[in-house]
């Protein structure tokens, strides 16, 4: 009998989404984000959200963050 992993139930799924919608307490922003699964993405990469108006797209999968006022 396999026991449940707790840690994998709080995991997003990574590139599961093609917009995110995040807040200042996302910062400074990844892609993938804190708790996205790692093992089938691509290489952290930071994205300077604040910087550009409260948006940012991931220069590897496209993925769009919006930060929330």
């Amino acid at each position: 009998m396999s026991r449940p992993n707790p840690a994998a139930e709080r995991t997003i799924p990574a590139n599961a989404e093609n917009r995110y919608r995040v807040s200042g307490a996302d910062l400074p922003l990844s892609c993938p984000m804190p708790g996205m699964s790692l093992w089938n993405s691509h290489p952290k990469v930071y994205l300077p959200i604040a910087e550009q108006g409260g948006h940012a797209k991931c220069p590897y999968c496209g993925a769009e963050y919006d930060l929330e006022p």
